[in-house]
């Protein structure tokens, strides 16, 4: 029984949050019954406006019908016989508002059928099992706010001058020496985004640079270099820059470490060194889809032993609980420190579970992603 009476106050949440987007710009009212009324009214109109000109008339109609008393008529026959006839109006309007029903479930059903196919081709997009690489631990999750997603995560091997290796998607993929015995001049790129939106025009958008992505990570050319192919490319996409995609970009050397980084807009990673201290990842410029000549400045790092890397999109820390307090950064570097020498796909498994917790029935509003490397 708590179960469904959970599950029902996180759909009524939902369904609110829905409804009453423009509720914000209603003009304040001193008496609490007019303000009611005035709720009231604004959230009956953004329900009629969301049906499709037939079914307004339909609900309308049943309305009416409900408000109206019920009656009948009599009439005598030839034989003297008086007939009556009881109309009852409220069950009239009881099966109008049921046909309603019925033809906005059978359209919900055609788009979960739609969106779950689309659900399975994002899934296929994103990388499968982590990428194996000697001396390091990877983890990543995505959880979307709705069936598809807007965020977006890889993790993508560029291979160097003295390897013709290249990435796939499958359970074995290693990273290893060359048969001289010296570590090759492969490249890790690890990329985290967050396209403008939610839902389907988010994950539309998010498959155009995944693609754009994946195709100049195969040319060689340096980290600047690619992410001013993906940021002219999704400039073409972007409908004038309205909707931009928040890009991190990191380039491991795994033979020593040493990072080259570009943050497009994003939210700031963290590296957390083994002595505690942490470092913020900055550098870049502004969201990729802008503009299209827009600059960006490379940064560096290195991860030693022990140092984590944290790359996460604002639907972490800005995960809200019934109170809509956020789950917020500071929480999340709590949360780092203390399981500092837990393996990454554990430490994420007690993220998703502490924002479980945090958010309790709270609808999901923001599409959630997160992606750790650790070096051992």
């Amino acid at each position: 029984m708590d179960q469904l009476w959970s599950q029902f106050e996180k759909d009524a949440r939902s369904s609110y949050r829905l409804y009453s987007a423009g509720l914000d710009n209603l003009q304040a009212e001193p008496s609490r019954f007019r303000r009611g009324w005035q709720i009231t009214k604004a959230l009956f109109w953004a329900i009629l406006e969301k049906l499709t000109p037939a079914r307004r008339v339909l609900v309308l109609l049943a309305l009416i019908l409900l408000f109206f008393p019920s009656g009948g008529f009599s009439y005598t026959d030839r034989a003297g016989h008086v007939e009556s006839f009881q109309l009852d109006l409220h069950v009239w309007a009881g099966l109008l508002l049921l046909l309603v029903l019925l033809l906005e479930l059978a359209d919900r059903v055609v788009m979960k059928r739609d969106l779950e196919i689309a659900k399975d081709i994002q899934a296929w997009l994103l990388p499968g099992a982590p990428l194996q690489i000697p001396g390091y631990q990877i983890a990543y999750a995505t959880r979307p706010a709705n069936t598809v997603a807007g965020d977006y995560y890889d993790v993508i091997l560029r291979p160097g001058r003295t390897s013709s290796r290249t990435s796939s998607r499958t359970s074995s993929r290693t990273l290893s020496e060359d048969q001289s015995g010296d570590q090759s001049e492969d490249r890790i790129l690890f990329v985290v985004a967050d396209v403008a939106g939610k839902s389907i025009p988010a994950a539309m958008l998010m498959a155009t640079f995944q693609a754009s992505l994946r195709t100049l990570s195969t040319s060689g050319v340096a980290l600047a270099e690619l992410v001013a192919g993906v940021n002219r490319y999704s400039c073409s996409n972007s409908m004038g820059g309205v909707r931009f995609t928040t890009a991190f970009f990191a380039e491991l050397d795994p033979a020593t470490g040493d990072v080259a980084y570009i943050n497009a807009g994003h939210n700031v990673p963290i590296l957390r060194k083994t002595s505690g201290a942490e470092e913020r990842l900055e550098t870049g410029g502004i969201p990729v889809g802008i503009f299209a000549e827009s600059p960006y400045e490379v940064g560096t790092t290195r991860l030693d032993g022990g140092d984590w890397l944290v790359i996460f999109t604002d639907g972490v820390v800005e995960a809200v609980n019934p109170k809509d307090e956020e789950y917020g950064e500071p929480e999340l570097i709590r949360l780092v420190d203390r399981e500092s020498g837990s393996a990454p796909a554990e430490l994420l498994r007690n993220l998703l579970a502490e924002l479980d917790r945090h958010v309790g029935n709270t609808p999901q509003h923001d599409d959630i992603t997160c992606l750790l490397l650790k070096r051992t």
